[in-house]
């Protein structure tokens, strides 16, 4: 009887995109966008680097595929799943958004594409404009959502939802930049899981309408 099992080629074949994406994002975490070589990506994940341009035509849609992967995917799930949550409390929603982007990418490997971007931003503006519109706004509208349906219902303080949305995104961002060590800075007594607890909790006690 002939196995169902694809041959260890074909496997490979298959598998090949998502190699490439895992050391792209080795890659450009560690060395940045420019300093950044398609052969090096192509030997990293075990193929020629004819090989990865079948998949991609060039290393800036190499790097739109790894964003896309590793975060604009996290977005799009949240965006489907807290749309579905009408039973939801906004509190619980918001909880969800910051702590799910803190664990599902601020502490990931992937976090490190902020530093990319933010550091070669001014060399790379076409990339930055991407990131802006299929990461940053994405991601910050979702929030203002949820602020603006805890208003409308009455669970949060009225306020000003795009501005809070900023105010609540420096933080973990600022945590993201001290974990991974972005700055020089002493990070010994910083325990994430515990800054995200004290902050998510402030956050809901300082938005939480008056009885």
């Amino acid at each position: 009887m002939q196995s169902e099992t694809k041959p260890r080629w074909e496997r490979r074949k298959d598998a090949r995109p998502q190699e490439l994406l895992a050391a792209a994002l080795d890659l450009f975490v560690d060395r940045g966008f420019a300093a950044t070589r398609l052969e090096d990506v192509a030997r990293k994940a075990g193929v020629s680097k004819g090989t990865l341009y079948l998949y991609f035509e060039n290393k800036q849609e190499l790097f739109k595929a790894v964003v896309r992967e590793n975060i604009v995917q996290i977005i799009g799930d949240a965006e489907v799943e807290f749309a579905a949550a009408t039973e939801v409390s906004s509190a619980e929603l918001l909880r969800t958004l910051l702590s799910r982007w803190w664990t599902e990418f601020g502490a990931t490997r992937a976090a490190g594409l902020d530093k990319l971007i933010m550091a070669e931003s001014g060399n790379f503006p076409e990339l930055a404009q991407f990131y802006n519109e299929e990461v940053v706004s994405r991601a910050q509208n979702l929030i203002t959502v949820v602020l603006e349906r805890g208003i409308e219902r009455g669970e949060f303080i009225p306020h000003h939802a795009p501005t809070m949305t900023m105010v609540l995104c420096a933080p973990v961002l600022m945590l993201t930049m001290w974990t991974h060590s972005f700055f020089p800075c002493d990070t010994h007594e910083i325990d994430p899981d515990v800054f995200m607890d004290t902050f998510l909790a402030m956050v809901q006690r300082g938005l939480k309408a008056p009885a």
